[in-house]
């Protein structure tokens, strides 16, 4: 049984790839359902990393509040399921925006796929931490070998991960000598049971749309925030080998130029972009809509009428 304040209609989620104007569209929105952003993004939840991760502004956070952003310490990992948790916790009992009590529907903003994906379809997932000394003496095996012990302990996953994922391989063993139980046992569905509108962001432009927001980073501070973290953090923090940031630690230690780092960062983007269209577009459920359409807003306003009864 839900809280007297739980969603009254429903979930809307606004994905897509990046830099394709998610945020804008979710601020525009939120403003007009007078409710709050549920953040989907698996490096704004960091404190400090605010200018490479397109974080919102704090003069947006004040025109629409925004959760699960600033949510945990660099230093720290934060799983899919430790989001799962908090997202679901926030859908369950609502925050209020000031100018509603009980919003008509959360947005659900961001292009980290396997955050909306946890949400959206309820993936059940392994509480199992990241184990370092244990993935340490895995990884000195091999990938070969760490392959083979899976087809061996959970033949089930060692179906669905490539023989040369070394990511997912490692994490199934890890699941497996932790808990003694296959992964593939302890995955699956459990579907929300609230209504769900899904909206996509694409456009043919998106190239150039990379390139003009890695200028706008660089122009409002990126390198000077890269070199802050540096210092505070160390150069070796894993977060600080991610899109963007390694670039310009790169650019900072001597090894290459601004304009080439502005380059690469531009590059690696758009890469990182053409994974996220792939997964995205595996999703039926997803509407999808033009980002350089002159009235998006008003058309994705009208799919949003639709979804929920009028507000007034």
């Amino acid at each position: 049984m839900y809280p007297t304040n739980y969603l009254k209609f429903g979930l809307i989620t606004i994905c897509g790839p990046t830099a394709t104007g998610k945020s804008g569209l979710a601020l525009s929105l939120a403003q007009q359902l007078n409710s709050v952003i549920l953040s989907a993004d698996s490096r704004q939840v960091y404190r400090d990393f605010d200018i490479g991760t397109a974080k919102p502004t704090a003069a947006e956070q004040q025109l629409v509040p925004h959760y699960l952003i600033d949510i945990c310490d660099p230093t720290k990992t934060l799983t899919v399921a430790d989001y799962q948790q908090q997202a679901q916790a926030l859908i369950a009992s609502p925050p209020a925006s000031p100018a509603s009590p009980a919003p008509p529907a959360l947005l659900l903003v961001g292009g980290t796929g396997l955050y909306i994906r946890s949400i959206v379809q309820g993936l059940k997932i392994p509480r199992v931490a990241p184990q370092p000394e244990l993935r340490s003496q895995l990884q000195s095996l091999g990938q070969k070998q760490l392959y083979a012990m899976l087809q061996q302990v959970d033949p089930v996953a060692a179906q669905k991960i490539h023989a040369n994922d070394p990511v997912r391989t490692l994490r199934a063993l890890e699941v497996f000598y932790v808990t003694g139980r296959p992964i593939s046992e302890q995955q699956g569905e459990n579907p929300p049971n609230y209504p769900i509108l899904q909206i996509g962001l694409d456009c043919d432009r998106l190239s150039d749309r990379i390139e003009q927001r890695t200028e706008q980073m660089i122009a409002a501070g990126l390198v000077a925030e890269v070199e802050n973290l540096c210092h505070k953090y160390g150069v070796a923090l894993p977060l600080l080998d991610t899109l963007g940031y390694r670039e310009m630690k790169q650019h900072l230690a001597g090894e290459i130029t601004l304009t080439k780092a502005k380059q690469l960062t531009v590059l690696h983007t758009r890469q990182f972009a053409k994974r996220q269209r792939t997964w995205f577009r595996a999703y039926p459920q997803i509407e999808w809509f033009d980002a350089d359409s002159p009235d998006l807003l008003q058309q994705v306003w009208q799919r949003v009428q639709e979804f929920i009864p009028p507000l007034n």
